[in-house]
């Protein structure tokens, strides 16, 4: 089987040049059956080499050939098929067929459909790169690579200029993240003299706690996860990339470039480990990302928007669990989250594609009628991200908050209050859309259909994960054996070694669940008495807010303050050095010297009479100035 490995990223790279070349030629039905299979295979093949792996319990590595050689560093091009992997192939390659299937029917209508394929098959294609491979430069590839593609499917439909500088602000903002993994790059291979995995994790559990060149690697690693994951100070472009196709949201939200940071992280886990310091700043910067953005999605009123806050209030979690040492749990939710997350988003797709292409909630309601699979799939999604029994993201957000009550109790209150936000807004969103009186125009009224069967089956396949997916980490307490935890053990045994794990009474942790039930009940609760029995509609635009409201609208003013504190100082540097040091000193300076020799010469041409009397008188005079000048020197 480990023979077959390298078709796994090969085969969507395919898919990327064929429907590249043949996006004008190839008839739409092709096109998207053949990215679509170039998914599926993959999918097949993860499923295979994970059976392989959970039955050996050993990982896979395959070496091609040696890439780089400088000195005593060697960089082979090679894979790695471990627990960690072996997972991540399978999320990848089986939600991204599902919202490849889903793709075909959402955008066949649209003339890019041959290059919109493309560009899907090639995000799958360095997605699985970045997880297969055996070093972080492999990794970096694969990493730099979904940023190209986040880039060319959030302008997809470029010719709107907001989308443009949507696509853009993504691709500058992970630039920033990504020169902090690339230095952290550097320092690793001159502190360990390799880029392996393997070799730099079997040094650096030689090196002591709170290393000072560890908390260094660490915290330059942590900055480009914030810029991939979305977290503060670098989480804005992830809601304006709502500006590509709806799938696109999808992919990058649930299966791809957001969750590359958490693994990231969760394999480098014991370099963190060993880093104290990192990990309080991960789990302090991740609660203010929950918290921050969760307050932004109650607010907001296109669909979308606050689907994409919630994404990165559910990252938050992620950075929670990671800064508290639940690497189980933290990637545990990235699995649930992947299922709810993707469904939830297709689901918003099915909804736009239903009211010819409205985002605005406001302008919605009533639909549960004319979709109901969407409702049900929908109601599904929310209930599972809410954090409500048996649904998956319960036992994922579940564990994360039982870890964190071990380490404070503070933050423990602060992320279940989160947890209650994100029960509060997905019901909004719930009562807004499918609830009470249709609010958008008669024409959008008239044209109201369920999706077809193309984008409902993976509506409905994502439900059934999302509400059984979680059994994969069912805990002890509740008569399970935590089967996730088990399998990624070989994985964490370094961490293990070094600081042993904690685990909550099976009372206390007991009590802990049914707080984070009940917060969410409650604030479900709420959200039905404003929004379901009580017909309460946001506030419409030009209308007043209160100050609490205007200010999570407008996203606590994060763009403004970016825009004030760094792009306009920037700008007037710009412009300092365009108008002052470039055109009026350099240039100034350079074109002087050519004014100073166009003068000069307009005077020295006037000796130049043709006359030969001149020319000899002028030889004379220079001979004795030369004789004189030799008799002074004597």
């Amino acid at each position: 089987m480990s023979n077959y490995i390298w078709l796994i990223p090969i085969l969507p790279l395919a898919g990327f040049v064929i429907n590249g070349l043949g996006r004008n030629k190839l008839p739409k039905n092709l096109i998207g059956l053949l990215a679509s299979l170039m998914v599926l295979i993959p999918f097949v093949l993860s499923a295979m080499l994970f059976l392989s792996v959970k039955n050996s319990g050993q990982p896979i590595t395959i070496t091609y050939f040696e890439w780089i050689k400088a000195g005593n560093l060697s960089i082979p091009f090679s894979f790695l098929v471990d627990q960690l992997s072996s997972i991540m192939l399978l999320i990848i390659t089986g939600v991204g067929f599902l919202i490849h299937v889903y793709s075909i029917g959402y955008m066949h209508n649209d003339e890019g459909f041959g290059k919109f394929f493309a560009y899907l098959n090639l995000f799958i294609f360095f997605m699985l790169l970045l997880v297969l491979g055996s070093n972080y430069i492999i990794l970096f590839i694969g990493w730099e690579g979904v940023g190209l593609c986040s880039y060319l499917l959030i302008g997809f439909w470029f010719t709107n200029p907001n989308y443009a500088d949507a696509a853009k602000k993504a691709f500058i903002m992970n630039r920033i993240g990504d020169l902090g993994f690339l230095i952290a790059i550097f320092v690793i291979i001159a502190t360990f003299g390799s880029a392996s995995f393997s070799d730099v994790f079997l040094k650096a559990a030689t090196l002591k706690i709170s290393s000072p060149v560890l908390t260094l690697i660490t915290v330059l690693l942590f900055i480009g996860a914030t810029g991939k994951s979305a977290q503060i100070p670098l989480f804005t472009w992830l809601p304006d990339a709502m500006a590509g196709p709806t799938p696109v949201s999808a992919l990058i939200h649930a299966a791809t470039m957001v969750t590359a940071g958490i693994y990231m992280i969760v394999r480098s886990n014991v370099l963190f480990t060993l880093a104290p310091f990192t990990q309080h700043l991960i789990a302090g910067v991740g609660l203010a990302t929950i918290l921050l953005s969760a307050i932004i999605a109650i607010a907001q009123t296109d669909i979308k928007k606050v689907l994409a806050y919630s994404t990165v209030s559910q990252l938050g979690y992620m950075f929670l669990g990671l800064g508290v040492g639940a690497y189980t749990g933290a990637f545990f939710h990235v699995i649930t989250h992947a299922f709810f997350k993707a469904l939830l988003f297709l689901c918003a797709g099915s909804v736009i594609h239903a009211v010819s292409g409205e985002q605005d909630m406001r302008n919605m309601g009533g639909l549960r009628k004319k979709l109901p699979v969407t409702f049900w799939t929908m109601l599904i999604g929310a209930i599972a991200i809410s954090g409500i029994p048996p649904f998956s993201g319960f036992f994922s957000k579940d564990e994360i908050l039982a870890h964190v009550y071990e380490q404070s109790k503070t933050m423990y209150v602060l992320g279940l209050l989160g947890a209650m936000f994100t029960a509060f807004y997905m019901f909004r969103l719930i009562f807004l859309t499918f609830f009470g009186k249709f609010r958008g125009t008669s024409e959008q009224e008239h044209h109201l259909h369920e999706s077809p069967l193309l984008m409902t089956v993976p509506l409905i396949a994502l439900a059934i994960l999302s509400m059984i997916g979680g059994l994969i980490g069912l805990p002890e307490v509740l008569g399970g054996h935590h089967w996730l935890e088990h399998y990624l053990s070989p994985l964490f045994a370094s961490t293990i070694a070094q600081i042993p794990p904690v685990h909550a009474e099976k009372t206390t942790e007991l009590v802990l669940m049914c707080a984070s039930v009940g917060g969410a009940l409650l604030a479900i609760i709420w959200a039905f008495s404003k929004y379901g029995k009580g017909g309460n509609l946001p506030v419409a635009e030009g209308e007043d807010r209160t100050l609490i409201n205007t200010i999570a609208y407008h996203k606590f003013y994060i763009d403004e303050l970016y825009d004030l504190v760094i792009r306009k100082p920037l700008d007037a540097a710009s412009k300092f050095f365009y108008k002052i040091v470039d055109l009026k000193i350099i240039d100034g300076f350079v074109n002087g010297l050519g004014k100073i020799s166009i003068e000069s010469s307009k005077g020295l041409r006037l000796l130049q009479t043709g006359n030969v009397g001149f020319y000899i008188f002028v030889m004379v005079i220079g001979i004795i100035a030369m004789m004189a000048y030799s008799l002074f020197r004597i």
